[in-house]
């Protein structure tokens, strides 16, 4: 069992900015969401995690090796897909992907070639192998991602908003194979995308403002809201008086009319509804709360 222990963890950059502030997490094998905002500082803590930069302050433990002192030692072991990676131009994807094999430090040729080859199997590319990865698409490519984050059989695995720009169909090949992956590993997947989280993961945390405000199991944690939601299709200009009136966690266009979601223990007025909260529900509700908090 892998052990990712992350302890008072604070980051503070040159220009003044506080992007973590104070982070305790431990996570353990399995898929564990990281939700967040974008700003919220969720790529900050993925980048320390990494090893890619060192916090102002708290330690990062992995399977009890501190990885602010010996970044190598967790290296090894990690599989890192950011946001956003360049490749090479006009080189095709076994090229590549064995060229990187071997900044891995995987230097036997036959393991290294049976590696690629699985590796290209497993995300689907390897019909693929002989293409320029650069004429991918954005599925392919984030496919091609994980097969490289894969090498050398990494034990942490940091995913950073891997289904943005994904189409519907891309993106379920994507968490599909994500899932497979992380049943005997740690899995983290960074993501603003509330049902990539609720689809996927048993453990999750929602990060604010660089701080973490709430963590547990997906399904407990809506649970905790259950019949405090309630719902009503109001006239669009109304809603600034309701937000007034009530604690309005979220409003959206449902057929062309204007539904608002309003957190309370009792019904606020005729015409609203109690519905089966959603995650996306806790996670407007819970950011909603801390946002009273810091006023």
């Amino acid at each position: 069992m892998n052990t990712l222990q992350i302890n008072n963890l604070t980051k503070i950059y040159p220009n003044g900015v506080k992007a973590l502030d104070g982070i305790n997490l431990k996570i353990t094998n399995g898929m564990f969401g990281l939700l967040g905002a974008n700003g919220a500082g969720k790529s900050s803590l993925m980048r320390t995690i990494a090893s890619l930069q060192e916090p102002s302050s708290g330690s990062i433990l992995f399977n009890n090796t501190d990885i602010v002192k010996e970044p190598n030692e967790v290296r090894k072991q990690l599989g890192y897909l950011p946001q956003e990676f360049g490749v090479y131009p006009k080189i095709s994807a076994e090229k590549l992907l064995n060229h990187m094999a071997i900044l891995k430090g995987i230097l036997d040729k036959k393991d290294r070639k049976e590696q690629v080859t699985a590796l290209l199997q497993q995300v689907n590319l390897y019909q693929h192998r002989k293409k320029a990865v650069y004429t991918f698409s954005g599925g392919m490519r984030q496919r091609f991602g994980i097969a490289q984050a894969l090498l050398a059989n990494p034990q942490l695995i940091i995913v950073d908003e891997p289904t943005a720009g994904l189409d519907p169909e891309e993106s379920n090949r994507f968490l599909n194979l994500l899932s497979e992956i992380g049943e005997n590993v740690i899995v983290i997947l960074s993501t603003h995308i509330v049902e990539d989280v609720r689809n996927l993961c048993p453990k999750m945390a929602i990060l604010f403002n660089g701080e973490i405000i709430s963590e547990g199991n997906p399904t407990e944690l809506v649970a905790s809201i259950d019949g405090k939601i309630w719902t009503k299709i109001i006239p669009k200009k109304d809603i600034e008086a309701y937000k007034k009136a009530f604690d309005v966690i979220s409003t959206k266009l449902v057929s062309g009319e204007t539904q608002i979601r309003v957190l309370s223990d009792n019904k606020p007025e005729a015409g609203f509804d109690v519905i089966t909260p959603s995650l996306e529900d806790y996670y407007f509700a819970t950011l909603y709360n801390q946002a009273i908090k810091t006023v």
